[in-house]
């Protein structure tokens, strides 16, 4: 049982310690006027386990969706001030150049031109199959460091954790759980594909979309890559800073030593595990977007295969994004713990393959839906964030 010190803090949980939730928590937190406690099954010090899906993300910066680009563009800006030389987070992120290349007809300037360095490829500079590009300059995160980063900041601020497996929202409302507070003033929902499972929540339009990957050991690629084709089928590479420290005469800096390519994308499977012929179709695919990725020996020699990469694989991961039929879920309302006492439920959840990217945007939403209910606005009543335009009349589940 957490002891108030200060009554004018409020009590806030945040059931789910993925990035979503943990950049959920921390935004609460340092708002102030908040003791925040995460309760959640899994932490980023854990294992990799196909429960906890941030530590399978690639993960790269590059907004895929208009209706999602303020947020998008929120996270890019506080992610790429922490990624910033002696930044706080510096060691997290590898900043790059990234071509988008396309075969869709679709433009994606309207959420990609606030980039830095955007700009549009010439003809000369596509890659076979496609009929546009553009460039820019972004990042990718090593999620197994920057989730840690994450947890250690929030702890650093006074934050508590509990580790539990709820089997219904109201074990965190009622005082149940050793460690939670005994009547918390708000609850944050960031429970990913387990908003279809918890009790009270229920959300039968999340969904899996299984991913798959294949990282390679290649510090000779410094640059990302996405493909997305006409029919529907996309690639990406990105390279990703794990660590790998080398010295230059100017000091010591990280440079990147891996690649992870990726491209599987299948709704409504549950599959746990890397397939081989996932692998093969991502080697695949891979290749035929950076043949860069084979060693330059074999490529001064002759024209690389798949096989060529095999030697080259460090680890094969597998990961269930938490899908949505109408997309990210972002709302609140009231749910009752009994003797007629009511508490908001703020619902951050269903980010598919954006939540490392939005993960602060949609976070700035969920803090806005809290301060409002606590502060006593339209008391009672639900209310839920609108992401698409009125006029919107495309499928609302993001194509991650």
């Amino acid at each position: 049982m957490i002891k108030r010190q200060n009554d004018e803090n409020k009590d806030i949980i945040v059931i789910g310690a993925g990035v979503v939730g943990l950049s959920t928590a921390i935004a609460i937190q340092e708002k102030g006027g908040y003791r925040v406690t995460i309760v959640a099954e899994t932490f980023p010090t854990d294992p990799k386990t196909i429960r906890y899906t941030s530590h399978w993300a690639g993960a790269h910066h590059i907004s895929s969706a208009y209706a999602m680009s303020e947020m998008d563009k929120e996270a890019f800006e506080i992610m790429w001030r922490d990624s910033e030389p002696g930044g706080p987070a510096e060691g997290c992120f590898f900043r790059h150049n990234s071509t988008q290349y396309r075969s869709d007809g679709v433009d994606p300037t309207a959420w990609l031109g606030h980039m830095p360095g955007f700009r549009s490829v010439s003809n000369t500079e596509l890659v076979p199959g496609t009929t546009q590009g553009w460039t820019f300059t972004t990042f990718t995160v090593y999620p197994p460091v920057y989730l840690n980063w994450l947890l250690g900041r929030f702890l650093a601020n006074r934050g508590n954790i509990v580790r539990a497996h709820l089997q219904h929202i109201s074990q965190a409302m009622d005082g149940g759980i050793s460690g939670l507070p005994q009547k918390p003033d708000g609850i944050v929902a960031c429970v990913g594909l387990g908003a279809r499972f918890l009790g009270g929540i229920e959300d039968k339009e999340v969904y899996p979309v299984r991913g798959q990957t294949v990282v390679l050991k290649a510090p000779w690629v410094k640059y990302g890559r996405t493909v997305i084709h006409k029919d529907g089928s996309h690639f990406y590479m990105m390279p990703r800073v794990t660590g790998d420290v080398r010295a230059f005469s100017e000091g010591t800096m990280e440079e990147a030593d891996e690649v992870l390519v990726g491209g599987v994308r299948v709704v409504d499977n549950w599959f746990p595990v890397p397939r081989g012929e996932d692998r093969d179709y991502l080697l695949e695919g891979g290749l035929a977007l950076c043949p860069e990725l084979a060693p330059p020996g074999i490529r001064a020699e002759r024209t690389p295969t798949i096989d060529d990469l095999r030697p080259l694989i460090v680890e094969e991961g597998c990961g269930l994004r938490p899908g949505r039929k109408n997309g990210i879920r972002l709302g609140m309302e009231w749910l009752d713990i009994g003797s007629q006492t009511k508490i908001p439920v703020v619902y951050n959840y269903g980010h598919c393959g954006m939540g490392f990217q939005s993960s602060w945007g949609t976070a700035s939403v969920a803090l806005n839906l809290l301060k409002e209910a606590l502060a006593g606005e339209n008391p009672g009543k639900a209310k839920e964030y609108e992401i698409w335009p009125a006029d919107y009349t495309g499928r609302r589940d993001y194509i991650c």
